[in-house]
């Protein structure tokens, strides 16, 4: 669970090497998302020079077997089966009364893995990408005092009730907008950071790529439209086959790209379609750079990464509450379009083609875009720890 000491800096003689920073990041194994922003944030601090040592935790690993099954097993069970269960759920724990016990419960539930983690990294900082972790390291400290730095990222556009951490000394949030909802919800202002979602500083060198390179580097063709299938890091975009069916006849030749979720490999002709089944890819950012337009789930990070590029979305078929949010956030600012029913889904693709409407909404989506969110969270924490 421990990665290699960073290398001090060279002081040439001018004094003693500061100490590495000893950091405990957790993230949870729901997806990739969570993941994904702990490793940019990483990258951020190694990219500043800092040295430290990097210790992981998954909050989904501090289970015991029943308590993941009661979680973990019943949230994907319901995303793939019952996405209507999953709604109710949400909705109903997006409040503060006396039996949401979920938020409280889970300031316990998986404390003995955390202790573990804390005792064996002994960290100065714990960063969190998941609310539950957060919770854990507030009863940790509350229990054998230990001191450390607690902050939380927030990786999606809206505050669910579960991401109000008071235990949270840092709390870095996606927009002004998200700010203000996690104020309204009793958070002090002064904890709550707008650093965007971090991601991968890949994204930052894809700024000024030259898209029709990037197609060629990939065997893709520069004269017609591409098209991201956005299907989760798990594959349970439960639309997906009727997404592709309706890509398959658009009334117009575009190629489409297929990674979560792709069963098997290769290349096939559906309609106007040319589709390529990539199975999981690490060029998924040039991909994305190289898109028109990304289609399917709105995840956070995805929303974070295609953003960052001016990349618009069309999103369909979201997992109820969490992407139902991020996909209105899109919306009303002009970066993407919510096909809500399969009807609706050739006409909006259609639309976002068209080059006019594609023109407004990349420049949208670019205007969302923090391409530089790691970094803002690297320098807010080595602030808060002395050490900017």
């Amino acid at each position: 669970m421990t990665g290699p000491d960073a290398a001090g800096p060279d002081t040439g003689g001018q004094g003693p090497t500061p100490a590495a920073l000893r950091a405990l990041f957790v993230s949870a194994s729901i997806g990739s998302g969570h993941q994904q922003a702990q490793l940019a944030v990483q990258a951020a601090l190694r990219a500043r020079g800092v040295p430290f040592q990097d210790f992981h935790g998954d909050a989904v690993e501090y289970l015991n077997a029943p308590e993941r099954t009661l979680t973990v097993d019943l949230y994907n069970f319901e995303l793939r089966h019952a996405p209507w269960m999953y709604q109710g759920f949400y909705r109903f724990t997006d409040l503060e009364h006396p039996i949401n016990f979920i938020s409280k419960g889970f300031t316990w539930v998986g404390l003995r893995g955390m202790l573990a983690d804390l005792e064996r990294s002994r960290p100065d900082l714990v960063l969190s990408s998941y609310w539950a972790s957060t919770a854990l390291a507030g009863t940790a400290q509350r229990r054998t005092g230990r001191q450390f730095l607690n902050a939380l990222i927030v990786t999606d556009y809206r505050v669910h009730y579960h991401w109000v951490r008071q235990e949270a000394e840092l709390l870095f949030v996606a927009s002004p907008e998200t700010k203000e909802q996690m104020v309204a919800r009793g958070m002090a202002a002064e904890k709550v950071v707008v650093s965007g979602i971090p991601i991968s500083p890949v994204y930052r060198e894809l700024l000024d790529a030259d898209r029709s390179d990037l197609r060629r580097r990939h065997g893709l063709r520069g004269d017609r439209p591409l098209i991201l299938i956005s299907g989760g890091g798990t594959g349970t975009f439960r639309a997906q086959a009727a997404a592709l069916d309706t890509l398959a006849n658009l009334g117009r030749a575009v190629q489409v790209l297929v990674l979560a979720g792709a069963r098997g490999q290769g290349v096939e002709v559906r309609g106007g379609a040319t589709i390529h089944h990539l199975g999981y890819t690490t060029a998924f950012p040039e991909l994305l750079a190289a898109s028109d337009l990304v289609v399917g789930k709105a995840g956070g990070l995805t929303v974070a990464e295609a953003t960052a590029l001016g990349v618009p979305l069309v999103v369909h078929a979201p997992i109820p509450g969490q992407e139902e949010h991020n996909a209105d956030y899109l919306e009303r600012g002009g970066a993407g379009l919510w096909a809500r029913g399969p009807a609706d889904l050739r006409r909006a693709v259609l639309r976002a083609l068209d080059p006019d409407e594609h023109a407004r909404l990349s420049a949208g989506s670019r205007a969302l875009g923090r391409p530089d969110a790691a970094d803002r969270v690297a320098h807010t924490l080595l602030r808060a720890l002395g050490r900017a």
